[in-house]
């Protein structure tokens, strides 16, 4: 996630009527025409369908919309007890759902002033045991948002949440804003989960070096097609084809042209085809690849 944070709503006991809206402004809302389908189906490997965009499409609509352009599967994000617990049900509901829990960075420095970050945290792990709870996410380090008093808490949040994931034996996803340094230091120093995802992959050819060497996954989302994000193409230029994902982190970084309009798991296509442009290979070639990948990292969709 990207975006300005949304407050969240009171905890609900149900969570199959969680809703997060994001505020329009004057954006536009409408959602853009479906891309051409893809012969070889792929994943959206990080993506918030909690929250309303646009039109405000159902969790069913934004799956059936993804399937008709042949994006087959839906890895849905969350970042705090609800939209945690969210992900999880919806996991647990469809079939073309995994869900990855976790508290977001920019978000760990308000429970932790609550005195709750412990409970979140706990909250986190009974979840992670869920069969369709496939990682840790999206969990890391933001110094763009969250002032210095707070940057105990996140460091704290990382470090647990990295626990988790190797508890569990599930991938980890990483939020990493402006702190690539630091996310890799943590990260040598305690010790990676055996499959690291860095979701939204915002680093540069370097780091992707680093990445590399030591077996971390990038994920790229839509804004691997601004104009301004050379960095982006740069590393996807150098990390190996088997650690390439891709993913929307909808409803933000609606890839070009349709950028800072609504994005969903249907606009996939757009990015991956823009990706195999720049890495000089065939669409199928790619989409087969990114699609093993998914698997590798987050397991079978059909368990």
């Amino acid at each position: 996630m990207t975006s300005d944070p949304v407050p969240y709503p009171a905890e609900a006991a149900d969570p199959s009527q969680y809703v997060r809206v994001r505020e329009k402004g004057s954006r536009d809302v409408s959602y853009p025409v479906a891309p051409e389908p893809l012969a070889v189906p792929v994943y959206d490997n990080h993506a918030h369908l909690e929250i309303e965009d646009g039109v405000g499409l159902s969790l069913d609509e934004q799956l059936s919309r993804a399937g008709e352009v042949g994006v087959i599967g839906v890895v849905q994000a969350g970042g705090d007890i609800e939209s945690s617990r969210w992900s999880a049900w919806a996991a647990a509901s469809h079939p073309r759902v995994l869900a990855a829990v976790a508290i977001h960075p920019n978000e760990a420095p308000a429970y932790a002033e609550a005195g709750r970050l412990g409970e979140a945290i706990d909250v986190v792990d009974e979840l992670a045991a869920q069969p369709r709870v496939r990682a840790i996410g999206e969990t890391g380090l933001d110094f763009f948002r969250t002032e210095e008093d707070g940057l105990p808490a996140q460091f704290e949040s990382f470090e647990a949440h990295i626990a988790l994931a190797k508890k569990h034996g599930i991938a980890m996803q990483i939020h990493d804003r402006d702190a690539h340094d630091a996310v890799l230091e943590t990260l040598e120093r305690v010790g990676a989960p055996d499959r690291t995802v860095f979701h939204c992959f915002s680093g540069d050819a370097d780091m992707a070096r680093i990445a590399r060497e030591r077996g971390y996954y990038l994920s790229f989302a839509g804004n691997v097609t601004f104009k301004n994000a050379q960095n982006l193409r740069d590393a996807l230029a150098v990390i190996p084809r088997d650690r390439i994902l891709v993913e929307t982190d909808a409803p933000f970084l609606t890839p070009a042209p349709h950028r800072g309009r609504p994005n969903a798991p249907y606009l996939i296509p757009v990015t991956v085809r823009f990706m195999a442009e720049e890495l000089g290979i065939g669409l199928d070639e790619l989409c087969a690849q990114v699609a093993s990948n998914t698997l590798a990292v987050y397991g079978s969709f059909e368990d």
